[in-house]
């Protein structure tokens, strides 16, 4: 009966004639429009370069070089000068200059080239699973903020018509006591009732324009005709060690804590390899002019190979691979903090799941309660057996059983949304959302071999 309630007021928010958005459409909104998503994604496209940069280790480096300069220079050719300065002497302006290009490929480096590609590419995938976790936090904030925009929509709805009823309640008891029937003191409790009526009616108003600020941060737009939400029950296991076990193999946080690891043990190889000898050849050609004479050229070529072979640095290779151990020890932990995290977050969302579904239950036994006994309330109050503040009562106590109706169902939905979370499954795919699905993998296949180039795949 109260979701009828909760869509009859929603049509308030939306022209006649328009189609309703509903929560799966206004989830593709947000998914396609939120700035913070698109911000991580741009943050996977920039740790995808990581990878390029890893691999410029396997590659060459060449170099050219240009010099030019002015010299003079004044000497006798036939007489050399005596110590007096005297004798045959002759001056002469040159103009020394050279080209040259350099290739240095390295050979061997202690693996640590290898390691570092590797190192990224763990980097890459834990990004893509922090995207996949903003992408959850980011459905799951719009999800709730459609469900209260909901749920504020028909408090405020329900607060509004209980002014009104209050409102004709005070008339009655004015008129019945210009007659006598009631006291001072019954149109006064009529008064005080209203006056408080008005004002959660006001609170429930500022509440909506909270909830429709919310919904427009998440999903881009002004909430219009919103259609009522349903939980998602499909995607929900039928218990809660199901749900455990999903989250602990599919949790995008997991996976990332994960990645983590392997890339800080990467690490520490990455940090041993300094201690090995470094191995390169090196080719390089030169052309000069006007060395020493105007107009002589000269052409230089040379080939070779270097090996270096560290033997102390001071300490500080051996503190590097140290500190990359503990680091990868810090990351190993870490990643047990967020499998403790992730089982926390599914049992939390299984037990409100349940209670949601209770109150649900108990809500509407006590709307049919409040809704019958306040019938009795007023039939007795016109015999005189019942006063004007146990009608007024009555009436509150129907509408605090209709308020928390709407909050149980709008925490039903959520509830759910936030299992599916908990669970690592609040994605666009599993929701079924009609949007271009963001793969992350094109862009990193556009750029991980790339050569050369400042421009990306999109043109920038």
């Amino acid at each position: 009966m109260l979701l009828g309630v909760m869509a009859s007021a929603f049509v308030l928010m939306g022209a006649n004639g328009v189609s309703a958005e509903t929560l799966e459409s206004a989830l593709a909104r947000a998914y396609g429009n939120n700035p913070n998503l698109n911000a991580q994604r741009a943050g996977v496209r920039a740790a995808d370069e990581d990878v390029a940069q890893a691999k410029s280790g396997y590659r060459p480096r060449v170099t050219g070089t240009a010099e030019i300069s002015r010299t003079y220079s004044q000497y006798d050719p036939r007489t050399p000068r005596n110590i007096f300065g005297t004798g045959g002497e002759q001056t002469e302006w040159l103009t020394p200059r050279n080209f040259g290009v350099e290739i240095t490929q390295p050979i061997f480096d202690g693996f640590r080239t290898d390691n570092q590609v590797r190192r990224a590419e763990s980097g890459v995938l834990r990004s893509r699973e922090d995207l996949n976790t903003v992408e959850q936090d980011m459905l799951f904030s719009a999800a709730s903020a459609y469900m209260n925009v909901l749920r504020d929509t028909a408090i405020l709805d329900l607060q509004r018509n209980n002014v009104e009823v209050i409102d004709e309640q005070l008339r009655q008891t004015r008129d019945r006591f210009n007659v006598g029937e009631v006291t001072r003191t019954d149109v006064a409790q009529a008064e005080s009732r209203l006056a408080a009526a008005r004002s959660q009616a006001s609170a429930a108003e500022a509440n909506l324009r909270t909830s429709i600020a919310q919904y427009r941060q998440f999903v881009g737009v002004e909430p219009r005709q919103l259609a009522p939400g349903r939980p998602l029950d499909r995607l929900t296991p039928r218990t809660v060690d199901a749900a455990i076990k999903i989250a602990l193999g599919e949790h995008p946080a997991i996976k990332a804590a994960q990645h983590a690891v392997d890339a800080a043990e990467l690490a520490v190889k990455v940090a041993q390899g300094a201690l090995a000898p470094q191995l390169g050849v090196t080719a390089s050609v030169n052309q000069a002019y006007d060395v020493q004479t105007s107009g002589d050229e000269r052409l230089a070529a040379a080939v070779g190979a270097r090996l270096t072979v560290p033997i102390y640095e001071g300490g500080q290779v051996y503190a590097e691979v140290r500190q990359a151990k503990e680091q990868a020890g810090q990351a190993q932990l870490q990643a047990d903090w967020v499998r403790d995290q992730v089982r926390a977050a599914v049992l939390s969302s299984w037990g409100e799941l349940e209670a949601a579904r209770a109150q649900i239950q108990a809500a509407q036994a006590q709307i049919d309660a409040a809704e019958t006994a306040l019938s009795g309330v007023r039939e007795e109050a016109r015999v005189g057996q019942r006063t004007t503040l146990d009608v007024l009562n009555a009436q509150q106590e129907l509408l605090t059983a209709r308020v928390n109706l709407i909050q149980a169902q709008r925490d039903r939905v959520v509830a759910s949304y936030s299992l599916v979370q908990s669970m690592g499954r609040l994605n666009s795919r599993a929701l079924g959302l009609a949007v271009n699905h963001y793969s992350p993998k094109i862009h990193y296949d556009q750029v991980k071999d790339l050569w050369i180039g400042t421009a990306t795949p999109d043109g920038r």
